[in-house]
């Protein structure tokens, strides 16, 4: 079957290890279904296995196909979104604590092909009147930002959040969703085509990225990393709670503990979310009407020029691959 994958991860030249062409359908576990991808969507978990990246102990078992999310079909016809998230089939609770969890793409074959192999509890029925190409895009990065939101800050509309970056796939969906949840949203920029981005989405006040904000913000999300940690910790009001799920220009960071105690400040870590969450994901898109931000869809055949952009830092919201 067709299909984009590493076959020998480039930590320096990660476009190099990317490879477009055949490889064998996958195995179908028992408990597994086989879903014909129709979309799917590209993640910057792609470049970190292109680059041999990976959180867990044990390494890729490369080759690997890429991607994370996916919409497709199963045999019997059925539309269904792929919860990306594979854990203990006896979990119950939050599966993004439970040992050994992992995502589509790391330990088994991922979605940037003709058929992915998925547990059955990881199908969710496409929900009538979402299309298959919105609800590729929310299964990572929507998702993560979904939970950063109403999980981990657990915002009320009137309340104020701070988006540190405007352009990337989880930038987008944390203004998207804060806007529709009636909330007061901040946004950072570095560019002037990012600040408009952002206006349009529905950002309240957009920042270039060293400003201060209007005021101090109920909750500040940080997917940048070492960059932008001073300013999110200037940005926090007292009482308030910074989330971080990303470090794109570095994981170290220098911290003041005397204003994080005086002001009684929250710093909190977070990532994916559970397949309950999921679920109350796609409604409340669907509910509220939300077109996620979707900068292109082209041909799987065609990932290496976008996967290239990502690679620079190029892409305005989330990339759609059709197969």
């Amino acid at each position: 079957m067709f299909s984009v994958y590493v076959e020998k991860p480039n930590p320096d030249a990660p476009l190099a290890a990317l490879r477009l062409g055949q490889r064998p359908e996958p195995d179908i576990l028992p408990g597994w279904v086989r879903v014909k991808i129709s979309h799917a969507s590209l993640n910057r978990h792609d470049i970190f296995t292109l680059r041999g990246i990976t959180g867990h102990d044990t390494p890729i078992p490369f080759p690997m196909i890429l991607g994370n999310d996916g919409v497709g079909r199963l045999d019997d016809g059925t539309e269904v979104v792929l919860y990306p998230l594979i854990s203990d089939p006896d979990q119950s609770g939050d599966e993004t604590v439970a040992p050994g969890w992992h995502v589509l793409s790391e330990k088994v074959q991922g979605t940037f092909a003709e058929y992915a192999a998925v547990p059955r509890r990881n199908i969710i029925p496409l929900p009538t009147g979402l299309s298959a190409t919105d609800a590729s895009v929310l299964g990572t990065a929507w998702l993560t930002a979904y939970r950063m939101l109403f999980t981990k800050a657990r915002l009320r509309p009137g309340q104020t959040m701070l988006v540190q970056g405007a352009t990337g796939g989880m930038s987008t969906a944390l203004i998207q969703l804060g806007r529709a949840a009636g909330l007061t949203v901040w946004a950072t920029s570095r560019s002037r085509e990012g600040m408009a981005l952002a206006e349009r989405l529905g950002a309240h006040a957009v920042l270039a990225d060293s400003d201060q904000p209007p005021g101090k913000a109920d909750a500040v999300f940080d997917n940048v990393g070492a960059a932008t940690w001073g300013h999110s910790l200037r940005s926090v009001a007292r009482g308030g709670i910074i989330v971080t799920t990303g470090v794109t220009t570095g994981q170290n960071v220098p911290l003041d503990l005397l204003p994080v105690i005086v002001n009684q400040i929250t710093i909190t870590g977070s990532i994916m979310g559970t397949l309950d969450e999921m679920r109350h994901l796609l409604e409340f898109v669907r509910q509220n009407g939300i077109r996620p931000e979707i900068e292109t869809v082209v041909p799987m055949e065609s990932a290496r020029e976008p996967i290239g952009r990502m690679i620079r830092g190029e892409v305005r919201g989330k990339i759609v691959f059709t197969c």
